[in-house]
């Protein structure tokens, strides 16, 4: 159970009501698995990043298709989760590879977006704190974030949730007329063993 809200695996478990604001219904929050027929709705989430933003560096959102493809990849080895209010989603989270080379098959590259609505209201920590949760089961011992800075918001969330700072890429996008630099972020999982247990 994550806190303020619920987790559900694929479509089954039950809500759990968050509180409101006074004098307002409370919101209903769950986080469940993703599946691809879900790509509409996060590429709803997601494409402002893309058109209005450097928080991604992609220049194009990607086509509903290519976002469900997106979703089954991450499926099929990590874990892709959405953050649902009141039965309509509005935010996720997923684990991709870092890099192809099998030396780094323990590590992986998270992300998590947000409609702006539902910044600072631990909807981020809510929808990592499963992930995490899911990505060590499966084996996975690093999670890893890049963000284009500025990003403060992001820095601030990914630095409560335990992760440090490994380095800077500098002037390594060019997105709006101009070069920025991406941070990258590192957090450890699990220590694991000598060999560590193979991702399942």
């Amino acid at each position: 159970m994550a806190r303020n809200g619920s987790y559900r695996d694929g479509m089954s478990g039950s809500h759990t009501s968050a509180g409101g604001a006074p004098g307002h219904r409370p919101e209903t929050v769950v986080v469940r698995q993703a599946a691809p027929r879900d790509a509409r709705a996060c590429l709803a989430v997601y494409a402002p990043y893309v058109t209005a933003t450097v928080v991604s560096l992609e220049e194009t959102p990607p086509s509903e298709p290519e976002m469900a493809e997106r979703i089954a990849r991450s499926l099929a080895t990590h874990d892709w989760l959405v953050l649902e209010v009141d039965d309509v989603v509005r935010g996720y989270a997923y684990g991709s590879a870092y890099r192809g080379r099998a030396a780094y098959r323990w590590a992986c590259e998270v992300s998590v977006y947000l409609e702006p609505g539902r910044r600072r209201t631990g909807s981020g920590r809510l929808l990592y704190d499963v992930l995490f949760e899911r990505l060590a089961a499966r084996g996975y011992l690093t999670v890893l974030a890049g963000m284009t800075l500025p990003n403060e918001a992001s820095e601030g969330l990914h630095r409560a949730l335990g992760f440090t700072d490994v380095g800077t890429w500098q002037r390594i996008g060019w997105k709006f007329g101009g070069w920025h630099d991406v941070l990258w972020m590192q957090r450890q999982l699990a220590e694991g063993g000598d060999p560590p247990a193979e991702v399942t």
